[in-house]
């Protein structure tokens, strides 16, 4: 799948994967603020944004939508860094693909399986997107209308907020939706997927830094994986970012440009 992209700057390669119900624009300010040092290629994953939609949305086929933009775009070898499901589709690269990579930042997501929580997490998923899904947007005249309705069903304003960045105007002045929030229903068991914790085949992948940032007060990457994140990662450091929840580039844009530069400027 040819996925769009955005790109900034001009230096080493480094690439930006975006979260569920995120696009490229998320990235843009801290893309920006680096662009005089790298360049920076922010692409919108399969079903959002600008890339185009398929009823297929899993790690793989994520990954294989990566491996062929970097291809298309001559990288050999560049740094990845992803958030959230970003961050798991980073992860599958660098175990598919790791002789590609200079290094790896993964920000507030666990890559293992998450046992206990998966029911909860699924559950709020599913909420969100069968709000988006139950909304006819055929009669909808202004995105305050939307931002009514999805307030009375989305709780999180941080989660709306991403939600209502996805709404777009046609040019016959209707409403609809950048992201397939049907593909992403029908394939949200597998967005939730993750590596079984004491896998033992995947064990000591080493060449590059790998850098995992922790929200404060986020529960995406528990302290608790930390130990079989570095048998999979032996070179792992862990990082948490301070005044931040799950969305730590928007809650502490600066504190995680400085570690995202730190991890840049390690090779």
């Amino acid at each position: 799948m040819k996925l769009f992209y955005r790109k900034y700057g001009s230096g080493p390669p480094l690439i930006i994967l975006h979260g569920l119900y995120g696009s490229s624009d998320n990235w843009i300010s801290i893309a920006k603020s680096i662009s005089d040092r790298f360049t920076v290629f922010l692409p919108d994953q399969r079903n959002h944004g600008n890339s185009p939609h398929n009823p297929v949305h899993d790690y793989k086929s994520m990954t294989d939508d990566l491996l062929e933009l970097v291809n298309d775009l001559k990288l050999q070898k560049f740094f990845l860094a992803g958030h959230s499901m970003g961050g798991k589709t980073a992860v599958n690269f660098a175990l598919t693909w790791p002789e590609r990579l200079y290094g790896l930042l993964v920000a507030d997501i666990s890559p293992l399986l998450q046992e206990g929580s998966n029911s909860m997490t699924f559950n709020q998923h599913s909420e969100i997107l069968d709000s988006i899904l139950s909304l006819d947007l055929s009669g909808i005249k202004s995105r305050k209308e939307v931002e009514s309705f999805l307030k009375t069903r989305i709780v999180s304003e941080a989660t709306r907020g991403f939600i209502m960045k996805d709404l777009k105007r046609e040019s016959d002045n209707l409403f609809s939706w950048k992201l397939n929030a049907r593909a992403l229903r029908e394939n949200l068991h597998r967005i939730m997927e993750g590596i079984e914790p004491g896998n033992m085949e995947l064990r000591g992948v080493t060449g590059f830094p790998v850098y995992f940032l922790k929200g404060e007060f986020s529960e995406y990457l528990p302290e608790k994986d930390y130990v079989q994140i570095k048998r999979i990662f032996p070179a792992a450091e862990f990082t948490t970012i301070p005044r931040s929840g799950h969305w730590v580039h928007s809650d502490n844009p600066e504190e995680v440009k400085k570690s995202l530069l730190k991890f840049l400027d390690s090779q």
